[in-house]
């Protein structure tokens, strides 16, 4: 389905015109652009409301992120009690 163009458009305007008769038909159009910017208000504040609630999440879980990267920090603390973590340790010839 594309787009309507200029003659289609001229058919339902002549369509509309003797279904309603002219003196319906600018009230039609007034109701019709009233509607039509309602659903357009509607469909923004509904894009909104997601970015915000998608931002809150994003932001959650870079907290998440951090609390988990602490807890590794204090548990590798904790676990190698002062000592140096094997990642850390150089290896001599002589070991090898």
């Amino acid at each position: 389905m594309g787009q309507l163009g200029f003659g289609e458009l001229l058919v339902i305007g002549l369509i509309a015109l003797l279904i309603f008769g002219p003196k319906k038909l600018p009230e039609l159009g007034k109701s019709l652009g009233k509607g039509l910017r309602e659903f357009k208000k509607a469909t923004e504040d509904i894009k909104s409301s997601f970015d915000e609630h998608l931002k809150e999440a994003e932001s959650t879980i870079e907290d998440a992120k951090q609390e988990i990267k602490e807890t590794e920090r204090d548990m590798k603390a904790e676990f190698y009690d002062g000592q140096t973590p094997p990642s850390q340790t150089t290896v001599s010839k002589e070991q090898v």
